[in-house]
């Protein structure tokens, strides 16, 4: 079916975007003003600690000055988004991201300057300004950096060399988005473009002899590039060691860590209590090998659906139906704010040209937390737009609750609240439906979560460790070094009783997050944490429901594992992550008691 233009979707299946301008004219003025407005940042360099006065004065300055350009750039990004064809909107975008370039280019000397100072100077200040006391929080977490921070000569050097310093992940990204090429497939005797985005359609079909072809395709074209990608992997952990010794930290992870106030023993736990909990990894596929009828379990195998897709097909508005009943347990509160979001036009529903593939939610303390999707009416849809609305429903609490500097949640606790609304919503199908094939379709969407999530991120997180940490024992990380220190962990991770074919030892060369820094993990962590937000929701009921609805609440009030305490969430404890292993194992012996009758 011929794509519609974006002139050709209904209004009301778009977003709002009047609320943030009403027009480009609102948007240029506001732009022109921002221009002149920045100069005034220049007045406070070397003046920053002359006085409390003068501190707070800088800090309020550069909220509003920062408010006005994410007002902006929100404007922007979310006009090009919908229609990346228009040439007005790409305009917008252009002219914001020269200007944030600048903005952020006047705000070097900010945190250099700053950090001159010893933070005994901002307690006094703080003690003789009321009005500072809010930016506490802030000021704490910059002078955490004090003696990770060099002189300013030095980071201006780093600055400088930023690009050239992240070059590993930029030839990388090249390599494998526009230069790695596939070839074709044979499918039902006519032949197809193979790429990497379409893989999955192969690997999951109930063709094994396609499945088997498709991962040859795949891991044998990859191997052909071993030792270009082999360079860019050692030379990102060489260039991460290095900066981190440079800034003082006792090694990569750390300085990883650092930034959500992570101690290592939590990333420890995580692979720890994954490892010692294997088993149920191990269950799960001998589940899989009997329900697909096969001698054998390979690797080619291990993503076919254990179950059909039970073909429904749902509109909007039912979605939006079984969202708001499904999501109904966290509260009259929660559940009105979602009908705002349905009812205020905060979601850019339908696919037109142009428009950014995927969904997401974006948007801060003066827009709307808008929620792009590409609705095709399949489940999938369903439990994205619930996923969506999850981060959606904590930007909202996050705004509402916090005063702008401290109304940002970090990356780590973000897929908590997107997580908790899919598994609410799963859970509430789960106890709707009596169909046989329904239910075994949900459960095995469920598993698949857990092994997706739980323990392959575990996986990932562990080679990422092991290799940082044969780098810095001087192991130099060859092409054949690689390969076989990941197969022995896919080995350990798929068990005895799975065939490990060979290939798979190139699969490290096709996972991009290992050019994030230590990031796949909080994946692992997120879920769990969910997971056990989820089960209190549902055994404690109001008392867990008002603890969840305050950490959504904290913004970025506080550090991450601070953040998940008010939800009873400890992750300094194995025992959340062991308690979503449970949760997996459950899941196993339902499929498995009734996939049986």
């Amino acid at each position: 079916m011929k794509q519609k233009l974006r002139s050709e979707i209904n209004l009301e299946d778009t977003w709002d975007l009047t609320v943030i301008y009403k027009n480009h004219e609102e948007f240029f003025s506001d732009l022109k003003e921002f221009e002149t407005e920045i100069l005034k940042i220049s007045d406070y360099k070397g003046r920053l600690l002359e006085s409390a006065k003068t501190l707070l004065e800088f800090l309020e300055l550069s909220d509003k000055l920062e408010r006005k350009l994410y007002k902006l750039y929100y404007y922007a990004h979310l006009n090009f988004d919908v229609d990346t064809t228009n040439s007005k909107s790409l305009e917008l975008s252009v002219k914001v991201s020269n200007l944030m370039t600048k903005y952020s280019s006047l705000l070097a000397f900010v945190d250099p300057e700053l950090l001159k100072g010893n933070f005994k100077i901002i307690e006094k200040y703080l003690k003789e300004e009321e009005k500072l006391k809010k930016y506490k929080f802030n000021l704490e977490k910059l002078y955490r950096y004090k003696k990770h921070t060099l002189s300013e000569v030095e980071e201006n050097m780093l600055s400088t060399l930023s690009e050239a310093l992240s070059s590993s992940s930029e030839i990388y990204e090249s390599l494998t988005d526009s230069d790695l090429t596939f070839g074709s497939i044979v499918v039902d005797g006519k032949k197809q473009e193979f790429t990497e985005s379409n893989y999955s359609t192969f690997i999951e079909s109930s063709d094994r002899n396609l499945r088997k072809k498709a991962f040859n395709i795949l891991y044998k074209t990859y191997s052909k590039y071993i030792h270009t990608i082999t360079n860019t992997f050692r030379f990102n952990i060489e260039t991460n060691s290095k900066i981190a010794k440079l800034k003082h930290y006792n090694s990569s992870i750390e300085a990883s860590l650092f930034h959500d106030n992570i101690d290592l023993s939590v990333y420890d736990n995580l692979v720890k209590t994954v490892n010692d909990n294997l088993d149920a990894l191990y269950d799960y596929y001998d589940l899989k090998k009997e329900v697909l009828n096969l001698d054998k379990l390979h690797l080619y195998d291990i993503y076919t659906p254990m179950v059909g897709d039970v073909s429904k097909k749902y509109t909007f508005d039912e979605a939006r139906e079984i969202v708001l009943n499904g999501l109904s347990i966290l509260g009259n509160d929660y559940r009105e704010k979602l009908k705002k979001a349905f009812n205020e036009r905060y979601i850019d529903i339908y696919n037109n040209k142009g428009k950014r593939s995927g969904a997401y939610s974006s948007g801060f303390y003066d827009t709307n937390p808008y929620i792009l999707l590409n609705f095709e009416g399949n489940y999938s849809d369903v439990t994205t737009l619930a996923h969506e609305l999850g981060h959606s429903m904590h930007t909202m609490y996050s705004c509402l609750n916090n005063p702008y500097n401290t109304s940002s949640y970090q990356i780590f606790v973000a897929e908590v609240a997107s997580t908790v609304n899919e598994l609410l919503l799963l859970k509430h199908l789960l106890k709707e439906t009596n169909e046989k094939e329904e239910k075994l379709f949900l459960l095995n969407k469920l598993l698949e979560l857990f092994k997706g999530t739980i323990f392959r991120q575990t996986m990932f997180a562990e080679f990422e460790k092991n290799m940082y940490e044969s780098h810095e024992k001087e192991i130099v990380l060859t092409s054949d070094y690689l390969s076989d220190e990941y197969y022995k962990l896919v080995k350990k991770y798929f068990g005895p009783r799975v065939s490990c074919d060979k290939l798979i030892k190139y699969e490290w060369m096709r996972i991009p997050h290992f050019y994030y820094n230590f990031y796949v993990y909080k994946y692992a962590i997120g879920l769990s944490a969910a997971c056990k937000i989820v089960h209190d929701i549902e055994t404690l009921g109001q008392e867990a429901i008002d603890k969840y609805i305050n950490f959504l609440k904290t913004g970025g009030s506080m550090y991450p594992s601070d953040e998940l305490l008010v939800c009873d969430v400890d992750i300094s404890s194995p025992k959340f992550i062991e308690d979503a292993i449970l949760m997996f194992k459950e899941v196993i012996r339902e499929f498995r008691e009734i996939s049986r009758k």
